[in-house]
């Protein structure tokens, strides 16, 4: 497992009978997670001292219960700032696992000792994103959602990376790959982490187990010929690890390597699965 332990903002308190319990900066949020299938005594304090809970409806969705909350506020990962809030559908804005992969982009980037093309796609709120810029590279950053992109603009300004060499799409990120292949632009790097479910502004839709094989095949066309690295996010409970190490190792050759994402829960001193990535290099 890759775990993401070098936070100081955020801590994963404790998780128990369906809940995370977490610290994000100043805050105390209790939040629904599908993997807590165990009931252990919530014997640490802060289950007791919550600033905001979210709760799922019978019906569907769910919602906040917060105790004057801000409408945002900002956590720091080593260099790079971010803005979070209490969003719809339980989430921040962040997500804290990845942040052992922005240790692996910068690695990578940094030692390149070349200039380094990076192309990221369902970008969100642009973690991967300045991680790559912080190290150096330029950086194309997709996501079809424009509150997204716009948040990602907020973390590279408060994270004083606004005049960095990064480019914003508002975009489908299949049909942005397909334009990028007819302009015979290369990236040296790739990395995505594709929905689960989603659909697209006229109706398409996307399923992982369905569609990122083709994905994947797509946009080899946009890999230079001096490809530095491939990562790819899942969340996806139904594909695992392994399938993405077999697909990337069938498209691309090189070597890949798959594991979960953990976060350190500091009440067991034990490692939360958090979904999974695979990275591959030539």
């Amino acid at each position: 497992m890759w775990v993401s332990d070098k936070w100081s903002e955020y801590e994963l308190l404790d998780c128990s009978g369906g809940d995370r319990l977490e610290r994000w900066g100043d805050y105390i949020l209790v939040r629904p997670d599908p993997q807590v299938i165990w009931e252990t005594p919530r014997e640490h304090p802060g289950w007791y001292n919550v600033s905001a809970y979210y709760r799922r409806s019978q019906t569907g969705g769910g919602k906040w219960n917060e105790n004057e909350m801000p409408q945002k506020w900002q956590i720091n990962y080593r260099e790079i700032s971010f803005n979070v809030s209490l969003m719809n559908f339980k989430h921040t804005g962040l997500f804290p696992e990845q942040a052992t992969n922005w240790e692996y982009i910068r690695e990578k980037i940094r030692t390149a000792n070349r200039e380094v093309n990076v192309l990221n796609l369902f970008a969100y709120t642009g973690g991967a994103t300045l991680a790559a810029a912080e190290a150096g590279a330029r950086v194309c950053h997709v996501d079809a959602a424009r509150g997204m992109v716009s948040r990602g603009k907020e973390n590279a300004q408060i994270s004083g990376l606004a005049e960095k060499p990064i480019r914003w799409i508002v975009d489908d990120c299949k049909k942005f790959v397909q334009r990028e292949i007819n302009r015979n632009r290369k990236y040296d790097a790739l990395i995505m982490d594709p929905p689960s479910y989603g659909r697209g502004p006229t109706g398409e839709v996307w399923k992982l187990e369905d569609d990122l094989y083709g994905f994947l095949k797509l946009c080899s066309l946009v890999l230079s010929d001096r490809p530095l690295f491939v990562l790819i996010n899942s969340y996806t409970t139904g594909l695992s690890p392994s399938t993405l190490t077999y697909m990337l190792q069938e498209l691309y050759g090189g070597n890949a390597q798959s594991q979960e994402l953990g976060i350190p829960v500091v009440s067991s001193g034990l490692s939360l699965p958090c979904g999974a990535a695979c990275r591959w290099e030539p």
